[in-house]
């Protein structure tokens, strides 16, 4: 949701206190030199393991790196040896934020918001933090106040907008955008987040803008991916496929370099699953987990309805949209050797592990409605995981056509995860690995998913819309075909969509682009060709 830049050291070698390892160190730091700050850092504190700027230190390296939860360790040992350490505490809320701890992490920001209040870093993170469990007003709130202070802070500026785009405020986000682009023209993220308005239209006077912060040589990758994603929608809205292509080409393949995903795992981690769950292997734990029936799984690939869905289902008055939770992939690689050592969980740890998602996910829900829904689309490859220990929930299949799917994933930018997304080829195996493990669902459960077929929804609205809340054992209700007037917060990419009319344009959008498709269609193999049934040798 908000922009939240890396942690910023804010302290100084300073000769005097600090001897030359730790002003190496801390120098080492500051130019990301982290292969030579690291053997700094834990020598000095072999020798010295009490020193708190050299812990938070060590810390901040742990989080440049991805380690939030050893950052985490270190940080909270900086925080027992000096309670007042602020700088520390803000490291700590940083790295809890990225581990998708926000309620933690606020309780951090207050502490150090008392201590530091005109700092806007931070309340630029308890902002997103309050985006992530539901506290919109509040967050717009509160960036309203820092830009009154700090108004020419463009990430500011546009962490405002996505919170504007998120309530449904889309004239106002578009303005906070703008006036990020104002300041900073090159910030390719703020006309990556026009753009992934999907309603805006580019002029010539924006596409020249970005086509010329392009050209320059100072802008970072990060700039620049997002501005090719960008122009490749502004070209795709002008029927330029090629000049379209060629950017949103461009935009992954440099994405794709900063990535560490292996189409391979995936492929061994759906084995695994597959050779695991046999019908037996359900049987026998028939009557175990936790036995609400509260949640609603939508899951499948990004950009196959899910929001659609969710949108149709949060419009009934006993279900309640709480988009994407992060609960489920948390507690499932929290079991170790997962998926493998799922047989070995005792009938108390699956019925434990469903209470811990219910307490989690009750930290965004805002009404009493009975049922509630997640729809993180990657939780297909925990279906086998969410059944053990929620066998009641409800489980809906958001699926789109192979090339439809997988091409709408290609041209857009996701903020975090998706990793699989920056290359068609890999796009078409995750696709396929997918189809491959709900089809071996359906098998062994069979009944358990209910499958929404997109382009089924597009043609046949109402019949589809019946069936899903049949499924869910819902009555019927009319609001949920008048979904586009739900007035709600949508987080993802498709916030604008939903809130119209259900319509066709997305079922052939990739169609101008079939050309520069081969090596999606060749990964993708037989699952494409029988869309929208499954092989039964995949």
């Amino acid at each position: 949701m908000a922009s939240i830049p890396p942690s910023q050291p804010t302290w100084q070698p300073e000769s005097s206190r600090w001897p030359p390892r730790l002003i190496d160190a801390a120098l080492a730091l500051h130019d990301n030199a982290l292969s030579v700050a690291e053997p700094l850092l834990r020598a000095h504190l072999k020798e010295d393991p009490f020193d708190v700027a050299a812990i938070r230190m060590l810390a901040e390296l742990a989080g440049r790196i991805g380690r939030y939860k050893d950052a985490e360790t270190l940080l909270r040992r900086a925080l027992e040896l000096s309670p007042a350490f602020t700088a520390a505490r803000a490291n700590l809320a940083i790295a809890l934020y990225r581990q998708n701890r926000p309620t933690e992490a606020i309780a951090e920001l207050d502490l150090v918001l008392d201590d530091e209040p005109d700092n806007p870093g931070h309340a630029n993170l308890k902002a997103a933090a309050l985006g992530r469990i539901g506290g919109f007003d509040e967050a717009i709130e509160l960036y309203e106040t820092v830009l009154k202070s700090a108004g020419k802070q463009p990430k500011v500026w546009m962490s405002y907008g996505h919170m504007l785009k998120t309530v449904g405020r889309q004239a106002d986000g578009i303005a906070a955008y703008r006036q990020a682009i104002a300041l900073t023209p090159e910030l390719g993220e703020a006309w990556w987040s026009l753009a992934n308005l999907k309603t805006v239209k580019f002029d010539e006077a924006d596409i020249a803008a970005m086509q010329t912060a392009l050209t320059r040589a100072d802008i970072s990758d990060e700039d620049r991916f997002h501005l090719d994603f960008a122009l490749g929608k502004a070209f795709e809205d002008r029927k330029q496929a090629p000049e379209a292509f060629d950017h949103y080409a461009a935009g992954n393949a440099l994405r794709r370099t900063k990535i560490d995903y292996d189409a391979d795992e995936t492929e061994t981690f759906v084995d695994r699953s597959i050779k695991l769950c046999t019908p037996a292997f359900f049987t026998a734990r028939a009557g175990q987990g936790n036995d609400a029936p509260d949640p609603i799984f939508i899951l499948g690939m990004p950009r196959a309805g899910s929001t659609l869905v969710e949108q149709i289902l949060s419009s009934h008055p006993l279900v309640e949209g709480t988009s994407e939770l992060p609960d489920i992939p948390a507690l499932a690689l929290a079991v170790a050797n997962y998926p493998q050592r799922l047989e070995a969980l005792a009938p108390e740890r699956l019925k434990a592990l469903g209470a811990e998602y219910l307490r989690r996910a009750s930290v965004q829900r805002r009404t009493n409605r009975p049922f509630f829904i997640d729809k993180l689309p990657n939780n297909w490859a925990h279906l086998p995981f969410i059944h053990l220990i929620l066998p009641n929930a409800t489980i809906i299949d958001a699926r789109r056509h192979p090339l439809g799917c997988c091409f709408s994933n290609f041209k857009q930018h996701f903020a975090r995860g998706q990793a699989f997304s920056y290359s068609l080829e890999d796009m078409g195996r995750y696709y396929r690995d997918y189809v491959r493990l709900m089809a071996h669902v359906d098998t062994v459960r069979p009944g358990l998913v209910h499958r929404v077929i997109y382009e089924r929804m597009v043609d046949d609205t109402e019949a589809e819309v019946r069936a899903l809340l049949a499924a869910c054992g819902l009555e019927f209700d009319p609001a949920c075909l008048d979904f586009h007037k739900t007035e709600r917060a949508v987080r993802t990419a498709s916030s604008e969509q939903v809130r119209q009319p259900i319509f066709r344009e997305g079922t052939e959008s990739w169609k101008p682009f079939e050309p520069w498709l081969d090596p999606l269609k060749a990964a993708l193999g037989d699952v494409l060709g029988k869309y929208p049934e499954v092989p039964s040798d995949i």
